[in-house]
């Protein structure tokens, strides 16, 4: 495959993972009403996702299982930094502030990709990169509304919330970055089972397990629990760590902004949310972004 195709598949992938996170939103909600703590959800899901993809590896190949001692700290960081601290920060500005100023907040992570990538994999900060960032990132804005009256309001706001939020960009940068190192040693089946085993071995001794063993003993909590460890973990985190590997962090990153743009169509599709002209503004320039990240290979 030149290096042409494996861009383009690379693109793919990671428009694919972000898709599925859009999605997240339809699993989580049942099982947050259902009593599950965030943590426990992130827990649960970590479970589930480490189990499914050493099931994999093992079903497909055992020598991906093996790792070097030198290299466990990757994956504590990737686990305790890239996934503990990205989820359990992101789902507590959700319940802190506006959804807008969440998910506008979590996508400062692009930006914090970029600088730190000029440095750490010595990335070049092109005119291209910066009018998608901007372009997706606008678009961003309008999807999720952080431009309506009520987004710009401060009011109120939760400090304890922003700083999740920026928490959670932090988080998410960093599995990106670390994501990178970790693919020139390993599958990403491999990176994500060690990431998501760290994950649950960090954050089991704080879960309530009758509590989470009575709901899961529930059919349609497991069922949801089971999608969102498969389906909307596993699946999405080994395709976004595959497209890692043939394309910058930094473009990675810019490409991710097709999330909102999926939870916004989501929104529309299942829970009536209302599609607006500046929604769809929004969707249209982050899908504007995906074109001026091409334009220099067309």
């Amino acid at each position: 495959m030149n290096s042409r195709k494996r861009m383009k598949t690379a693109q793919l992938f990671i428009v694919v993972a972000a898709a599925f996170w859009g999605m997240l939103g339809v699993v989580t909600r049942p099982l947050g009403e259902a009593g599950f703590s965030l943590i426990e959800i992130v827990t649960s899901r970590s479970l589930i996702t480490s189990v499914c993809l050493f099931a994999l590896i093992f079903i497909t190949d055992r020598e991906k299982a093996r790792i070097k001692m030198i290299d466990v700290r990757i994956f504590i960081a990737m686990g305790g930094v890239g996934v503990v601290v990205f989820s359990m920060c992101y789902f507590k500005a959700l319940e802190l502030l506006p959804l807008s100023a969440a998910v506008a907040l979590n996508y400062t992570a692009p930006y914090i990709v970029i600088v730190a990538s000029v440095f750490v994999f010595r990335e070049k900060i092109t005119a291209y990169k910066v009018s998608a960032l901007m372009t997706a990132f606008i678009g961003c804005a309008l999807t999720v509304g952080i431009l309506n009256s009520a987004g710009l309001s401060l009011g109120g706001i939760s400090s304890v919330g922003v700083a999740a939020g920026v928490a959670s960009a932090c988080g998410y940068a960093f599995f990106t970055i670390m994501g990178k190192f970790a693919l020139k040693k390993y599958h990403p089946f491999t990176i994500n089972a060690y990431a998501f085993a760290v994950a649950f071995f960090l954050l089991a001794p704080f879960c309530d397990v009758r509590n989470m063993a009575a709901l899961l003993s529930v059919g349609v909590n497991l069922r949801n629990m089971l999608v969102l460890g498969i389906f909307m973990t596993a699946v999405p985190f080994v395709c976004y760590s595959r497209g890692l590997r043939d394309i910058e962090p930094g473009m990675a990153s810019i490409i991710a902004f097709v999330e909102p743009f999926a939870a916004a169509v989501v929104g529309f599709i299942i829970y009536d949310e209302m599609l607006t002209p500046l929604k769809i503004l929004g969707m249209a320039l982050i899908f504007l972004s995906l074109v001026i990240l091409n334009l220099k290979r067309a």
